[in-house]
């Protein structure tokens, strides 16, 4: 069998002016050139900070197939993504961060379920979460596997998502046609964007099953992540606030495309 999954590895890029970037990112490519089974293509989509643009020209990716996109205009982590899966050349395309690390083996994984649960759209890993001075802080969608939630053990339902929001696409191995069909992450969506994209994945049927194995290690709320700012930081959210977009997530997956969300303090 050939070392390698038709799958897309794609990895959002801002900035390097971020605490020990440099370590982050060394850390995460490497957890990629050590995969067990290789993705056909890496897809760093990047802004043009000139800082940015010199680090990943001067990168030793290795053997690594890379695909450097510039994302010209105003960008974020949702419209960076879908424009990744856009220039995708691959069946499964996966989430990645820089600074977070898959497990060797989860690919390799990927790649056996994939073949045992054609019928399957999504994977996700059982993520390991640390903090930021990356002491273990606990476990996240191990609940499909939970008597309590899960109405098909392994599976997530969309009614699970409605009584329990604690999921992570980051690492998720997904199918192309299953974004195209049902759409990508919407932009407008300001903190739950990845909620209401599992929201409206799991209303349109797709099929979403937890692989039980470590596959992904991910900073619980790094310093200077979009979470900490919204939790700690200047743009710190109010708890109505946080309410709001909950709510707005749960009212926006019925609908595929992006729509422009304007805030308002009444939730």
């Amino acid at each position: 069998m050939e070392n390698n999954f038709n799958l897309s590895v794609i990895l959002p890029l801002h900035t390097t002016l971020i605490k020990d970037f440099d370590e982050f990112f060394k850390k995460a490519i490497q957890s990629i050139i050590s995969q067990q089974v290789k993705p056909n293509e890496l897809i760093i989509v990047h802004t043009n900070e000139k800082t940015l643009v010199d680090y990943l020209s001067n990168f030793d990716f290795s053997d690594l197939n890379v695909k450097k996109i510039l994302f010209e205009g105003e960008s974020s982590f949702a419209s960076q993504i879908n424009l990744g899966v856009e220039k995708s050349s691959s069946q499964w395309v996966s989430f990645f961060e820089f600074d977070d690390e898959y497990s060797p083996i989860w690919i390799k994984n990927v790649r056996k379920y994939s073949e045992v649960y054609p019928e399957v759209d999504a994977f996700l890993p059982i993520v390991i979460d640390v903090d930021n001075k990356f002491a273990f802080a606990g476990f996240t969608n191990e609940a499909t596997f939970a008597a309590n939630f899960a109405q098909e053990m392994g599976y997530l339902t969309n009614d699970m998502l409605h009584n329990y929001q604690n999921f992570q696409s980051a690492g998720m191995a997904i199918k192309k046609s299953t974004i195209q069909e049902f759409g990508g992450f919407k932009s407008s969506l300001k903190l739950t964007f990845v909620y209401e994209f599992l929201l409206r994945m799991t209303y349109n049927s797709a099929k979403i099953m937890t692989i039980p194995k470590i596959g992904y290690k991910h900073i619980n709320l790094r310093e200077g992540s979009i979470f900490w700012d919204y939790k700690f930081g200047n743009d710190k959210l109010q708890e109505n606030e946080v309410k709001f977009w909950v709510s707005t997530a749960k009212k926006e997956y019925f609908f595929v495309n992006d729509r422009n969300i304007k805030y308002t303090e009444s939730v």
